[in-house]
């Protein structure tokens, strides 16, 4: 990705180094006392929602995918801007069916769908504003969604969000050095941006990370 594209800063840090330390660290005590929502919530979420042709939009290092319960030999289709994610995940599924596209979601994505599932799991706080690029992400997705497909994932709230000391202070750092750029982002701002291209939307708060599910895309959403 260009240095100069405005979602480049949101995934920079994706390094080799911290791929092999972002579970252990950032879905252990991070995202348990930090932003307090255990990481065995958010695999459930997988759980509950992924089905047989899935797309992963920004997989991290496919932790969740390696237990969300798909079948050896399952589809799934991985799109992230950066290479070192796709790899470290592909190498990590190995029984999986990955295809691997090198893609930012902010733009059309680049692939065929339809898709009966769809992630964004832990994304959208990472993706630069204004709010309307980031619905514009939620209906680049949605264009490649089956009309009885499901969008689901996670987000971290930003400032109107009910936080600890620690997650505040990493929240200033965090978007004053545009990992994330999510200070604007509600849990009502992320409904909107979901509203904008479903029908059918379900939003909830766990700690400082709001989990969503959206379905029945609407028709005029981009193909």
């Amino acid at each position: 990705m260009d240095p100069d594209d405005p979602a480049y800063r949101g995934q920079a840090d994706y390094t080799p180094t911290l791929l092999r330390l972002y579970d252990p660290i950032i879905l252990g005590p991070i995202t348990r006392y930090v932003w307090r929502c255990r990481a065995d919530r958010l695999t459930e979420l997988y759980r509950q929602h992924v089905r047989d042709r899935h797309l992963d939009v920004g997989p991290g290092t496919g932790y969740f995918l390696e237990r969300s319960g798909f079948a050896p030999g399952n589809e799934v289709t991985i799109i992230d801007p950066n290479t070192n994610v796709l790899r470290y995940t592909s190498e990590r599924l190995p029984d999986l069916d990955v295809t691997a596209i090198e893609a930012d979601v902010c733009k059309p994505l680049p692939v065929d769908g339809p898709f009966d599932s769809a992630a964004l799991n832990l994304v959208i706080h990472c993706l630069p504003g204004p709010f309307e690029r980031k619905a514009r992400a939620v209906a680049n997705v949605a264009a490649v969604l089956a009309s009885d497909g499901v969008l689901f994932g996670s987000s971290i709230i930003g400032r109107t969000g009910s936080h600890n000391r620690v997650a505040k202070t990493l929240l200033r750092d965090y978007n004053r050095r545009r990992v994330f750029d999510n200070l604007d982002d509600s849990e009502e701002a992320i409904a909107r941006m979901l509203t904008s291209s479903f029908d059918d939307v379900e939003v909830d708060t766990i700690g400082s990370i709001a989990i969503f599910a959206a379905r029945r895309p609407h028709e005029q959403a981009p193909k």
